[in-house]
């Protein structure tokens, strides 16, 4: 890698680790007003996020459950009706303080902020819950920009959004990090010839992440949670934080 200038950060998972406690809950919810006989139980929810974008889970899900109504190109506008109500319980959640931020991450993107470089989010999650991340929790962070629910076509793993980003920074891939946390995420940034950091959690420590540069289980916050380096290909310091001049210099 040249001059490290940029990091892209996916958002669910990596920056809150919202999937089990998060989207799954409201998915739930929004299924129970809605009359629907069933829940998407833990390990049930586990199968259905290796599907990039809630609409697509849904409709995946639903097919599967030979519901009426719900073939290919059926029903757009009701799965859009529950994703927007899925997306208003969510976001009442992440104001609610319920989902706090993964450790570590708003102190390295910080270190981030302080070295000069260009933050971004690229995430397959909808707009409004990424602006209430962005905007609410860490409101305190310059993000360049933040991409999210269907501003492309094509969903992780295809890099058509990392592609997008690196149009918008203006650099080229050997500028630029991403930092995942599953296996679509980290195929989409390899595909889209970017470095890789990779945050585990519980959804995705057992996928094969083995494109990243470094497997880490969180950013690391000393004082909360430290982190466990899982992979590096060459030296990296396991101090139970991730810094940004660790980063630099292993990249460099």
């Amino acid at each position: 890698m040249s001059k490290l200038k940029a990091i892209f950060f996916d958002m669910d998972g990596v920056i809150i680790d919202t999937e089990r406690d998060g989207h799954r809950v409201a998915f739930n919810q929004t299924f129970k007003e809605f009359g629907y006989p069933f829940q998407w139980g833990v390990e049930h929810y586990g199968e259905l996020i290796k599907i990039s974008g809630g609409k697509e889970r849904m409709r995946h899900d639903f097919v599967s459950r030979k519901m009426d109504g719900f073939g290919p190109g059926q029903s757009d506008k009701l799965i859009q009706e529950l994703h927007k109500r899925k997306t208003d319980i969510f976001i009442s959640l992440i104001e609610s303080g319920k989902l706090p931020l993964r450790p570590g991450i708003h102190r390295f993107m910080k270190e981030a902020m302080n070295e000069g470089l260009i933050i971004g989010v690229c995430t397959t999650a909808n707009e409004r819950a990424a602006t209430a991340i962005t905007k609410g929790l860490l409101a305190d962070i310059d993000f360049a920009f933040v991409f999210a629910g269907d501003v492309v076509s094509k969903k992780k793993p295809d890099p058509e959004i990392y592609l997008l980003a690196l149009e918008k920074a203006g650099l080229p891939a050997d500028n630029c990090l991403v930092v995942e946390d599953s296996q679509n995420g980290v195929l989409a940034a390899k595909k889209a010839g970017l470095s890789v950091l990779v945050t585990t959690n519980q959804y995705t420590e057992n996928e094969d992440l083995s494109m990243a540069d470094i497997i880490v289980s969180c950013l690391g916050d000393l004082n909360h949670k430290k982190a466990e380096l899982k992979k590096a290909s060459k030296y990296f310091p396991d101090t139970g934080e991730v810094t940004i001049a660790n980063i630099i210099e292993y990249f460099s």
